[in-house]
């Protein structure tokens, strides 16, 4: 086995020999990230609707194997904003954010995402991403930097979000409620935007986000942020409250026992369809139970907007028990508020939410669930994740790599986060990528090798054993707001509208995919789709209908294009025709109206001259194409010539017998020696061309616009 397979199989070889300083270097950056991976990672896994800890689960391992197995040095891969909202929306049409069957299918998203990575990596097909554009990246990435942030303004004003279906719809339901927000929890988002803001100002190297949670979550237990009670429903004394939260835990066990139902009875109509049972009357059943559970999830959804809305003053009984009752202007504190459900009792709280216990301990090694059933829906979320955290991870490390003029390559690259997916997902970790944030502050601390990603895990192993109890208080818009400020930093419209500017095909395919991808949220992945078909199919009209310009000649000799310069043609006895592709299926027809056009433009030419330095290949309908333009020509007395052809091109027309056909001294090395045997052939030419002109084989002046 030579030492390039041996490489490629243990990538992480190429860290040694280490010094004592870069390992001290290392250390150093590993512990930056650190302070940063842990708040980051419990912040990404409440927007991938789990539970804090499993941001921390996500935060460990996948880090050392993304860096071990990766090319880059500086990339750190765990929790990322974008992969957490995709993962979200992702699952959301198969259960309830949260709940232990999310969390599985969580788990498992992340294998199919790692598997799907690696495979792409072993086949070295990283070229895949070339079919997306750069304005379509710019505009997605605004797109989902807005959806990110903007999905998370409920947690900053602790109402409760709307469950519609839409982003947009959800985004207005929650703007609606800010009446009846809860301000300290606003005053805490606020403060920890202003403080990162100010902090990355003027202490940039300090760790701003561990800054914020550190004094987030002191004055949270200072100050009794987070203040709850739970009671049994009788001891709300408001009765049309009282009505609605018994109707709205009704409900909640309505839909649980439907989903249940629509579950069995879903894999009994599987089964039915493997023995060739059509059964009707189970899809009929499968079918109802589906409206049924999406009207009641509606029915929920409005039930708690409702129910949040209804204010309660606390007071006591003569043996101490509290009770609710409507809430009165003279009252005094804060009202209480409806908070959640504890089996068959209620949660009221007039604080706001914190994270609360967060389990102490690692993550044990389980088996992924594999739902056979769910598999098959997932396999295109999971294939658009991978396409996406791929691109995400890249863009990364070819910022990093130019900085340090370092080599990288991109299909290790997808080997190294496949396998940081799979291995996570044994040890219950949700899908991860590379981190643009922790990244930068890795280089920016002298990182020198991977190894700060191993040192940064070991802090978030450190974490979960010991200082999980002591982040209890930390409020909920604290974490909130540590993401809203990463994705906000990822806005560029400046690139989008300069993309506008330069082209307006491709400013067209940014500026769809930003407002397709707002639109269908949160199905971010149809907001890519739409951009890579949009893009192709403007690259593909390109192709189609590619530049083509007969020429004029400028007062001082050179060549442009006579329309878009308003200049005389080349000779009156000749044309001169500029052609901007290769010649190849999808544009002989191009070709040929160009040519027919040419001639009609100058009826008296004699000759037809194409411009062929721009034609990079030929394919066997771009032959028929010229023998068939060879012959009409010469019926019109009008010969085919072509200067400046590439060597393939000659070739390929050499072994098909066209050169013959076009007549070997019509064909030309470069333009200004055709010009000047024209010239010699008396037909009409002007004064000759330069020098720069006579000698110039594959250099064209700057072409004008299309005709």
């Amino acid at each position: 086995m030579n030492n390039d397979w041996i490489q490629r199989i243990f990538p992480f070889i190429n860290w040694f020999p280490m010094s004592g300083k870069s390992i001290r270097a290392d250390i150093i950056a590993g512990l930056s990230v650190a302070m940063i991976l842990v708040p980051q990672g419990m912040a990404y896994a409440t927007l991938a609707g789990l539970p804090v800890v499993y941001g921390l689960y996500a935060s460990a391992l996948p880090a050392v194997i993304g860096s071990l197995w990766g090319s880059s040095r500086f990339l750190h891969t765990g929790p990322v904003a974008m992969l957490s909202l995709l993962s979200a929306a992702s699952l959301a049409p198969f259960a309830v954010a949260g709940t232990e069957y999310f969390i599985q299918l969580s788990i498992l998203l992340a294998l199919m995402v790692g598997i799907m990575r690696m495979l792409l990596g072993l086949f070295r097909l990283g070229i895949l991403m070339n079919f997306v554009s750069q304005p379509v990246i710019v505009g997605f990435t605004n797109a989902a930097a807005l959806i990110i942030g903007l999905s998370l303004i409920n947690t900053f004003f602790n109402v409760p979000k709307p469950d519609t279906g839409t982003f947009l719809t959800d985004f207005a339901g929650v703007v609606t409620q800010l009446g009846h927000a809860h301000w300290p929890t606003i005053a805490f988002g606020a403060g920890t935007l202003i403080t990162l803001v100010v902090l990355r100002r003027i202490m940039p190297r300090l760790p701003g986000v561990l800054v914020v949670v550190v004094l987030g979550t002191l004055i949270s237990a200072m100050t009794g942020f987070e203040k709850n009670e739970t009671v049994t429903l009788d001891r709300i004394q408001a009765t049309d409250a009282r009505n609605l939260y018994q109707e709205l835990a009704d409900t909640r066990a309505t839909l649980n026992t439907t989903s249940e139902d629509l579950s069995e009875a879903s894999r009994a109509l599987k089964e039915a369809k493997k023995t060739g049972d059509e059964s009707p009357d189970l899809a009929v059943r499968v079918a109802r139970l589906e409206v049924r559970e999406s009207q009641l999830k509606r029915e929920l959804s409005d039930l708690r907007v409702a129910a949040h809305k209804e204010r309660l003053e606390r007071s006591e009984t003569a043996d101490g028990e509290a009770q609710f009752r409507p809430w009165h202007a003279d009252a005094e504190g804060r009202p209480w508020r409806l908070s959640g459900f504890d089996e068959d009792r209620i949660i009221v709280a007039s604080g706001g939410q914190v994270v609360g216990s967060i389990p102490q301990g690692l993550p044990s090694f389980q088996l992924p669930v594999l739902d056979w059933e769910v598999i098959p829906a997932l396999l295109p979320a999971a294939f658009v994740m991978a396409l996406i955290g791929f691109m995400e991870a890249t863009s990364i490390s070819r910022a990093l790599a130019a900085q340090r003029r370092e080599k990288l390559n991109p299909n290790q690259e997808l080997i190294g986060q496949g396998l940081a997916n799979i291995v996570g997902s044994f040890f219950q970790s949700y899908a991860v990528s590379g981190s643009f944030s922790r990244s930068a502050v890795a280089a920016r601390s002298g990182a020198q090798s991977g190894l700060f990603a191993v040192v940064s895990a070991i802090g978030v192993l450190i974490t979960m054993l010991f200082l999980t109890p002591y982040l209890y208080h930390l409020p909920q818009a604290v974490l909130a707001a540590i993401v809203m400020s990463a994705v906000f930093g990822l806005l560029d419209f400046r690139t989008l509208a300069r993309s506008w500017t330069i082209n307006r095909a491709d400013g067209l395919a940014g500026f769809l995919t930003f407002f397709v991808t707002l639109y269908m949220a949160p199905d971010l992945a149809n907001g890519v789709i739409v951009g890579v078909i949009l893009s192709s199919l403007l690259f593909l009209v390109g192709t189609v209908r590619p530049r083509s310009e007969i020429q004029g000649l400028r007062p001082d000799g050179s060549l442009a294009g006579a329309i878009s310069y308003d200049l005389q043609p080349v000779g009156e006895h000749f044309t001169v025709l500029r052609f901007d592709a290769s010649l190849v299926f999808m544009n002989v027809a191009h070709f040929e109206d160009a040519v027919m056009d040419a001639v009609a433009r100058n009826p008296d030419a004699r000759a037809v001259l194409i411009l062929g330095n721009s034609i990079n290949r030929i394919d066997a309908s771009g032959v028929e194409k010229v023998r068939a333009l060879i012959g009409d020509l010469a019926a019109a007395d009008c010969k085919l010539m072509f200067s400046g052809l590439k060597k393939p091109v000659r070739e390929a027309m050499d072994r098909a017998g066209l050169l013959d056909e076009i007549g070997r001294e019509n064909v030309f090395p470069n333009k200004g020696v055709a010009l000047a045997e024209l010239q010699h052939r008396t037909l009409g030419t002007p004064d000759r061309p330069t020098d720069d002109e006579a000698g110039e084989s594959s250099t064209e002046p700057r072409p004008g616009r299309s005709s």
